[in-house]
């Protein structure tokens, strides 16, 4: 399952996320998305996960819980938009 994660740090790099989504179960991958001009995070991310059980744990776990000073958002990632004339 894809995990949502915003409101993130700017600090708050793949391996912060990865290590606090690995509490609740195996972590596939975990990507902040960064700013292509500024190298900089634009604070959030996703985080997958191999077991939707988990995933779903995870989720009820974090969302709304403060990480590294700010609170984050935890959902179930929507699927990526291809259609962009909607």
């Amino acid at each position: 399952m894809n995990i949502y994660v915003g409101n993130l740090d700017f600090k708050v790099n793949e391996n912060d996320l990865e290590g606090l989504f690995g509490e609740f179960g195996t972590v596939g991958s975990a990507k902040i998305i960064m700013d292509k001009y500024s190298g900089r995070s634009k604070g959030f991310g996703f985080v997958e996960m191999d077991s939707k059980e988990e995933a779903e744990k995870s989720i009820n776990e974090l969302n709304g819980t403060t990480f590294k000073s700010r609170e984050m958002v935890v959902n179930e990632a929507r699927p990526k938009r291809t259609d962009y004339n909607r």
